[in-house]
């Protein structure tokens, strides 16, 4: 059986030698964090390709181009930091013509505005035969007003929260997403977080993300989770919300008493949904709405195992 994409990166980051102190976040956690002089930045890359994160028979280029700046300013969101900048590379079936590029543009600048992360540069290229469409974002991003939040901080007898809704982003949720970059700047403003990241992969892998990295386990309570109406029309709402993944709603731990205050305080217009408890024993489960409780298998998607 081949290696999927976590046991790649464990691997990657086995074998990193970078120095904590210049370098005090590397491999394994949403942004890269880069210490120069006195400040920080925070680096993070995504590449899309065309019959995986979307389809270009359906999706426009202008949706392709928005999508692409959203997931990485989505990263920027789970590790609470401003979005700055970015460079965009593209690789281009030979079809692809001016027009279609001014709209990928569009899509890209639009993504961007909104959080006023600029558009600084980029690669264009093409395949000399037959090929997929392919666009990768590098994005730089700033300390926010607080430390960065790392997927590693989580502590027994937090509660686990999300913002928004989950499940069925396969009905098109994927392509216009709202990054929760203000929301998640909010929270850090408003208590204090121990661990976070963003649900790109489907609940079930990344909360086994988020225990893995803090060395602990998890409780998620089916009956709270928040379905999405997508979600509510599958056959299996339930897996849908947890494996379907691209919701990219936040996905938090913090302590029972930061969680009331935060839930009794907060007035945005994305809600936010306590849905379990991290545990001491690193089993990660779900409660069924029967009661019973079932190990919580990581079923999201896997770049490596599902390609």
């Amino acid at each position: 059986m081949s290696a999927g994409e976590d046991e790649i990166t464990a691997w990657f980051a086995r074998r990193s030698r970078l120095s904590t102190r210049e370098f005090p976040i590397g491999i394994g956690d949403d942004m890269a964090q880069i210490r120069l002089g006195g400040e920080s930045v925070f680096i993070t890359t995504d590449m899309l390709l065309d019959g995986v994160h979307f389809d270009l028979k359906q999706a426009t280029m202008e949706q392709v181009g928005y999508k692409a700046m959203a997931v990485s300013l989505s990263d920027c969101a789970a590790m609470s930091t401003i979005p700055v900048a970015a460079v965009v590379s593209v690789a281009l079936p030979k079809e692809v013509d001016q027009k279609e590029l001014k709209k990928l543009h569009s899509g890209i600048v639009r993504g961007g505005d909104r959080f006023g992360c600029a558009l600084v540069g980029g690669d264009i290229t093409s395949w000399k035969a037959k090929a997929p469409f392919a666009i990768s974002v590098a994005m730089l991003s700033r300390k926010g007003g607080n430390e960065p939040v790392k997927r590693s901080g989580a502590k027994v007898g937090d509660c686990i929260c999300v913002t928004g809704s989950l499940g069925g982003s396969r009905a098109g949720r994927h392509l216009e997403f709202d990054p929760r970059v203000e929301e998640a700047l909010k929270i850090t403003q408003t208590v204090k977080v121990h661990s976070m990241i963003d649900i790109s992969d489907g609940l079930s892998t990344d909360l086994t993300r988020l225990c893995r990295a803090s060395g602990v386990g998890a409780v998620v309570n089916a009956e709270q989770l928040p379905l999405s109406q997508e979600a509510r029309k599958n056959a299996e709402p339930l897996s849908s919300a947890l494996n379907d993944g691209e919701d990219f709603e936040l996905l938090f731990t913090l302590s029972q008493k930061c969680c009331r205050r935060l839930l009794d305080a907060w007035s945005g217009s994305v809600p936010i949904t306590q849905i379990g408890e991290i545990t001491g024993d690193g089993k990660v489960r779900v409660r069924m709405l029967d009661g019973r409780i079932r190990v919580l298998r990581a079923r999201g998607y896997d770049h490596l195992k599902n390609s």
